[in-house]
């Protein structure tokens, strides 16, 4: 939706928390209006020459942990209260900003019987939320409240149930869904193909160390982790907002490489990873077996080997990191940053330099890209980094290519047929379907 305000934001959301399983009051339009447009407003403010960035959670200060778990993890959140209840102020919003860290704090809100907003407290662990979403853990942390609403940029609103992003508002567009093109679609064909080398690597790997397993157990897994690297590094570039290219192909024509390099760490680094997971699956599936049948002891090699492949992938793990931040700094060159299929740097701050350009290009608002939903567009709308892009993509079929705006936008360009598709509004983040919410009918 275009032309939208907070309104619209708050007219998606309640329709979507009316088909909650919740038992837990659905707070009234005023009070969606009020919450969205403060912080709306709160975004556009600055605090010692600093945007806003500020995380709150819609939550009851009379009942905050209406089903605690059995069992209590050391790092789940918790709620730290102030001493006196604080109005939902733009002024409050921007002064708190500054000792709460979206990336690790969320701001306790809720409403009063006159509809009036309050700061009650601060929630601490967010850390732990933030780390999930973008795949720096492969566990996600229970949630807070009844919802929670992320400001990371001027006039742009997260509003998040559980994992599960209800919509983003983005300065005038409202936005009730990212496309999943890297699980779906033909991007997601490109990618799992990329991942061959991975996957045969796996395949002669469980020949060698585990021969009782199929590999068709572990090919979703093969892939998923070759995507969830990308998402990562598109992640970091985000982050950077400066902006960037990546061009994955195997074709270098009409490309000047200004720094070349041959970097294969992150390639390897995620052979390594897949294959010590394996490892520590298979040994705590063992112990777990055994115990399970009634005996109380198990073999100190078995033990040996769940350790040390948990510590080994806890280990690549970071190495990874690393890789992943290595190489999403080079994007903050001009130029593109170039791998080819198998995710191996060739290096960046490189100048495409293909000409020809199609007449039209195929906006597509599905991740599918199917021939009746494509809205047709002309190139010259879009800036030089994207009609380089799309020259290149157009020119060179089977390429991929990734164009992060400053803004943080991400769109995707593949050349399918006699079409250049276009696909934005990508998801990149990990989120997931909220088992509390139903489907609208």
């Amino acid at each position: 939706m275009v032309n939208a305000k907070p309104k619209d934001l708050a007219l998606h959301v309640l329709e979507k928390l009316k088909h909650s399983k919740l038992s837990l009051p659905i707070p009234p339009m005023v009070i969606l209006e009020d919450l969205f447009e403060t912080l709306f407003f709160a975004s556009m403010r600055t605090e010692e020459s600093d945007l806003i960035k500020v995380t709150v959670t819609l939550i009851d200060p009379e009942n905050p942990d209406p089903r605690p778990p059995r069992e209590v993890v050391a790092e789940r959140w918790s709620v730290i209260r102030f001493d006196e209840h604080m109005e939902f102020t733009i002024k409050n919003l921007v002064k708190l900003s500054k000792a709460s860290d979206p990336s690790t704090t969320s701001l306790a809100v809720y409403y009063n019987q006159e509809g009036g907003l309050y700061i009650w407290g601060m929630i601490d662990q967010a850390i732990h939320y933030q780390s999930f979403l973008n795949y720096e853990s492969e566990s996600g942390s229970e949630q807070p409240g009844l919802f929670q609403v992320l400001v990371n940029d001027i006039g742009t609103l997260d509003v998040l149930f559980d994992y599960e992003l209800l919509a983003r508002l983005k300065q005038n567009v409202l936005i009730p869904r990212y496309l999943d093109v890297f699980t779906i679609g033909p991007v997601s064909k490109i990618l799992k193909a990329n991942a061959g080398h991975l996957k045969e690597e796996l395949k002669e790997f469980l020949k060698s160390e585990h021969p009782e397993e199929d590999f068709a157990d572990w090919e979703n897994f093969a892939d998923g982790l070759w995507i969830q690297t990308l998402s990562r590094l598109l992640l970091r570039v985000q982050n950077y907002h400066h902006g960037g290219g990546i061009l994955i192909t195997n074709n270098e024509q009409d490309i000047d490489i200004k720094y070349k390099i041959y970097y294969d760490r992150l390639k390897l680094a995620v052979s390594k990873y897949a294959k010590e997971s394996i490892n520590n699956y298979l040994a705590e599936w063992l112990i777990e077996d055994h115990l399970a049948s009634g005996k109380r002891s198990i073999s100190k090699d078995w033990y040996l080997e769940q350790s040390r492949s948990l510590f080994s992938r806890e280990q690549i793990a970071d190495e990874i990191k690393g890789c992943i931040s290595f190489l999403a700094s080079h994007t903050c060159v001009d130029g593109v940053l170039l791998f080819d299929a198998d995710m191996i740097s060739k290096g960046f701050g490189a100048v495409l330099k293909a000409k020809k350009s199609p007449r039209k290009i195929y906006i597509s608002p599905t991740a599918t890209a199917t021939p009746k939903s494509l809205v047709p567009t002309d190139p010259l709308h879009f800036g030089t980094r994207h009609r380089s892009m799309i020259s290149y993509c157009w020119n060179y079929p089977g390429s991929l290519g990734l164009v992060i705006s400053q803004d943080g936008d991400i769109r995707a360009f593949h050349r399918i047929e006699d079409k250049l598709i276009m696909w934005e509004n990508i998801k990149t983040q990990q989120f997931l379907k909220s088992r509390k919410l139903k489907k609208n009918k």
